[in-house]
């Protein structure tokens, strides 16, 4: 257990603490050409701060801040926190209905965001009483300037103030910032809503810490001189962390970019920023696997990786083979683990000199793993034996308190120290965790369970395949049975779709069991993803109800 002191504020622990050290010049942030050191950050969350106490923000009221990838998403979250607020965290581009309700289930006192957010919320302001105040920030690209004045015109019932003015008047104010504790509410991190509407899981600010110094800084080991960028964006709190928090915690620099994250552009960042650690996902993997052998292809120079100490990957499976491709081409190692919005980030994961291809590596320092019965109702009852599936409990100092406005949801998770995840799992004799995929993945075919995960990683092994979904479908007869949703490697494309459709069958065939082979397999150019960068499984069920996937 970590002793943390009674008043502990996340925006000294990760921001203003590196000042005291001596770290202000150091550079913190790198946004194309232009860079902000520690002290230059400091400054602009402390203005904000300010600001926000002298606009009325009170107490753990929370701030809800929707923004691309830009250095503003840095002192508007440690503004926040240093104000005493409670920081919440949204997509840009996720459809302002949803948005809205966000913006309503939090009772958010200020949006931070960018003006198109704001005039596409605009209709909707008179139904949010609690928002007073919208400050804007510009949707800059990674070669502009991200600080520059936004004009605004009115709002009815809401004032709205360009973030650079707010700065302004938050540097000449001498308001006095509250005292925070470590238990005060900090952070509000959303689940993925794969069941109806997403729910924030309710983190106070020892948590963040807690998790910085056995994960960030004991597991993987953050360096004062790494640089860092990532593919999920800042707002999911998987990024949020390793992107933003792990470095600031070391006095290391971050990279960040605000377009689209594509194979393309990842390359570009990667050729500008030279990072030692990259924040990943799988399916990112295969795509930069797949521009090398298209740059190949065309005979250009390759992608140049060697920069890279490691690369982080969560927020979906990382089969074993495409582990062992990406790292044969470019070299530095993958620390695949597992984490959640319910534990603010990675309890379990590989690490240097301790990597188990197809695993998610071993407990992090402070955190206890057990393996139960999907049926069991406590933490308390006996754990299944070695490399028996079942549902994976977690117990650490960074478990939420709960989800706002859900006790139900709330006692089907939390049980004091420790958490229902609902996904499945084994963990075998040395303490390696499997995953085996979520509860409500599974289906039957022929009265026999099927774990998609299983047939998608047989299906990946394949040379022909970048990636892949397995998911339930309706035979004529009304029965279900597994269907393939592939994305094929460049080099495959070539070859007739009959025919590769074939082999894939029987790929699976050969290695599987019968029922578990798909009898369909469906061609696409690229999956869903939801706005966590992981597969949309769901809408691939929607879209092959409405014959869309055939």
């Amino acid at each position: 257990m970590i002793d943390f002191p009674d008043d502990l504020n996340l925006a000294d622990y990760f921001l203003f603490d590196r000042l005291r050290e001596g770290m202000g010049a150091r550079c913190a942030l790198r946004f194309g050409a232009r860079a902000w050191t520690y002290a230059e950050v400091a400054a602009r969350a402390r203005a904000l701060a300010a600001y926000l106490v002298d606009d009325g923000l009170r107490p753990e009221q929370r701030v809800y801040i929707v923004l691309p990838d830009v250095p503003p998403f840095a002192w508007a979250i440690f503004g926040t926190l240093a104000a005493g607020g409670v920081v919440t965290m949204g997509n840009p581009n996720a459809p302002t209905d949803d948005l809205r309700y966000v913006l309503e289930y939090v009772k958010a006192a200020v949006l931070v965001t960018t003006p198109a957010v704001a005039e596409a919320l605009a209709p909707f302001l008179r139904e949010l009483p609690n928002l007073r105040t919208i400050l804007l920030v510009a949707d800059a690209a990674t070669d502009d300037d991200p600080e520059v004045h936004v004009a605004s015109g009115p709002v009815e019932g809401v004032r709205v103030v360009s973030l650079d003015v707010a700065l302004g008047q938050g540097a000449a104010s001498h308001a006095v910032l509250p005292k925070v504790r470590r238990d005060d509410p900090a952070i509000w991190l959303f689940t993925s809503g794969s069941t109806g509407r997403a729910k924030a899981a309710m983190h106070s600010h020892r948590d963040f810490a807690f998790n910085t110094e056995v994960y960030a800084k004991r597991t993987v080991g953050y360096r004062v001189d790494d640089v860092a960028i990532s593919v999920p964006r800042l707002f999911f709190g998987y990024a949020t962390g390793t992107n933003l928090w792990f470095p600031f915690a070391v006095g290391a620099t971050v990279g960040l970019f605000s377009e689209r994250p594509t194979a393309e552009s990842i390359a570009a960042a990667i050729a500008r920023y030279r990072p030692t650690i990259v924040t990943n996902v799988p399916t990112m993997l295969g795509k930069l696997l797949d521009l090398d052998d298209e740059r190949r292809g065309r005979g250009e120079p390759g992608l140049d990786l060697a920069c890279v100490r490691f690369h982080l990957s969560a927020g979906e499976a990382l089969p074993e083979s495409l582990m062992r491709r990406f790292h044969e081409r470019f070299g530095g190692e993958i620390y695949d683990g597992i984490g959640s919005a319910e534990m603010f980030h990675i309890y379990c994961s590989n690490r240097p000199g301790d990597v188990v291809p197809g695993s998610l590596g071993r407990a992090v320092e402070g955190y206890t793993l057990k393996i139960l019965p999907e049926d069991a109702e406590g933490a308390g009852a006996e754990a299944l034996p070695p490399n028996e599936i079942g549902v994976l409990w977690v117990k650490g100092d960074s478990v939420a308190h709960g989800y706002f406005q859900d006790r139900d949801k709330s006692w089907k998770t939390f049980h004091g120290h420790w958490c229902r995840t609902g996904d499945l799992f084994h963990i075998d004799e040395r303490g390696y965790l499997y995953f085996s995929g979520r509860a409500d993945d599974l289906f039957k075919v022929g009265g026999v369970f099927v774990a998609p995960r299983e047939v998608e990683d047989c299906l990946l092994a394949h040379d022909a395949v970048s990636s892949c979904a397995v998911i339930p479908s309706e035979d004529a007869d009304g029965l279900i049975k597994p269907k393939g949703v592939v994305v094929l490697r460049p080099d495959a494309r070539a070859t007739p779709q009959p025919e590769l459709a074939r082999a894939l069958q029987a790929h699976v065939q050969g290695k599987l069991s019968k029922h578990k082979y798909p009898r369909w397999i469906v061609f696409v150019d690229e999956l869903p993803k939801n706005d966590r960068g992981k597969i949309d499984k769901k809408l691939l069920v929607e879209q092959d109800r409405r014959g869309e996937l055939s």
